[in-house]
């Protein structure tokens, strides 16, 4: 097995084509046909690339480029039938690694795929420390790897959710998501009714962290815009 791809892609006649073409030469090949659907197979599973349209249903594929990007470093190619470049600078932007637009050579997508590859493989082959355990000021610690969250030396009990929500806010410090970007994000859903959803779970996450709306210590309100983690480690 070469690698695992993601396909993002509503176009059901080049989605076959790409994921025939893959699988004959041994990738392994999931393939989802809204942004919302390959958010939630990308959170699901582990990939070594990922192929994103930029007009897709639920969720388009800008922004499913920045919430795979909150999480992961994987190579992402955007594959889209709009050419302006202001497409391809925002995607770009936003965290994408590659560009090829409709119509295209089915050799060129092989050649980019395998390009970013390597450079993918590289990359996680050099020596880079991740660190499992953060401490911060004022008693929080967080286990990514146990997943566990602890204050003052006491573990706190969070729902899925609400460490979810923590993980996102925690691992993108200063970044200030919206309420829209978080619903979207955690709960993998887009509802213009899920803002209140948030605003109650981060009310619930900062009672259980001790942290005062006024004074804040880990989790920021900025009016108007969202939320941000500004919690400084030890």
């Amino acid at each position: 097995m070469k690698a695992r791809i993601l396909i993002v892609e509503d176009d059901v006649e080049i989605a076959r084509v790409v994921r025939d073409t893959f699988l004959r030469d041994g990738y392994e090949i999931t393939w989802a046909t809204t942004g919302l659907e390959g958010l939630e197979d990308f959170q699901k599973g582990v990939y070594d690339v990922v192929l994103v349209d930029l007009m897709l249903p639920e969720m388009d594929g800008l922004a499913l480029c920045q919430n795979i990007r909150w999480k992961s470093d994987v190579p992402i190619m955007i594959i889209s039938a709009r050419k302006e470049d202001e497409d391809k600078v925002e995607g770009l932007h936003l965290g994408a690694d590659d560009y090829l637009a409709k119509p295209f050579s089915l050799v060129e997508l092989k050649a980019r795929v395998e390009s970013l590859l390597r450079r993918w493989r590289r990359y996680q082959g050099a020596d880079k420390t991740i660190s499992e355990r953060i401490e911060y000021l004022h008693g929080l610690v967080i286990s990514w790897e146990h997943e566990t969250v602890e204050l003052n030396k006491k573990e706190i009990n969070l729902t899925s959710k609400e460490y979810e929500l923590l993980k996102l806010l925690a691992q993108n410090p200063q970044r200030i998501f919206s309420k829209e970007e978080l619903y979207q994000h955690v709960w993998q859903q887009s509802d213009a009714e899920g803002t209140h959803t948030v605003t109650v779970h981060i009310k619930s996450l900062r009672e259980k962290l001790s942290d005062p709306v006024k004074n804040p210590l880990f989790i920021q309100t900025i009016w108007g815009k969202g939320y941000r983690f500004i919690g400084d480690q030890s």
